[in-house]
């Protein structure tokens, strides 16, 4: 999870109005608000998925936001938190797991092939490159987001 937090001139109803417009339903977006307590709006967004093979291409960082009003003048600040889905996750522990299981049953004498041992090495490096390549991912996705949700702002 990484953060970003700034502050805007504008009151909180305003910046809420500016980001349901820019990310709607109608431009490939889901987005959700609420009211909180304590006069805070919370708000979810992510990319929206039209077929299913995309869960695996676009859904993959997940933005949530709170909006809190500052009781000087007319400036909010906005606390932005992204997140990683929680697929992407279970797929890289999974293929490290598994790849890990395979190479101490081959350890500890359980199975002495030596083609489980190169499937385990496989299915290791497989988990460690996922891993790298969801992390660069995670970290393009969230410069995109802030460079978006900053035009939306005029920051």
């Amino acid at each position: 999870m990484k953060a970003w937090n700034f502050e805007v001139k504008n009151n909180p109803k305003e910046i809420s109005k500016k980001l349901k417009s820019a990310l709607g339903p109608d431009n490939g977006f889901v987005f959700d608000m609420e009211n909180n307590e304590n006069n805070s709006l919370t708000f979810k967004v992510r990319k929206r998925i039209l077929f299913v093979w995309y869960m695996a291409f676009q859904n993959w960082t997940i933005v949530n936001g709170k909006l809190l009003k500052v009781n000087t003048e007319n400036k909010t600040n906005i606390e932005i938190h992204f997140n990683q889905h929680f697929l992407m996750s279970l797929v890289i522990f999974t293929h490290i797991a598994l790849g890990l299981g395979l190479l101490i049953a081959i350890i500890s004498g359980i199975s002495g092939s030596g083609s489980i041992f190169i499937l385990g090495g496989m299915i290791l490096a497989l988990g460690i490159i996922l891993w790298i390549a969801i992390q660069r991912k995670f970290e393009k996705d969230i410069e995109e987001y802030k460079s978006l949700i900053s035009g939306i702002l005029e920051l």
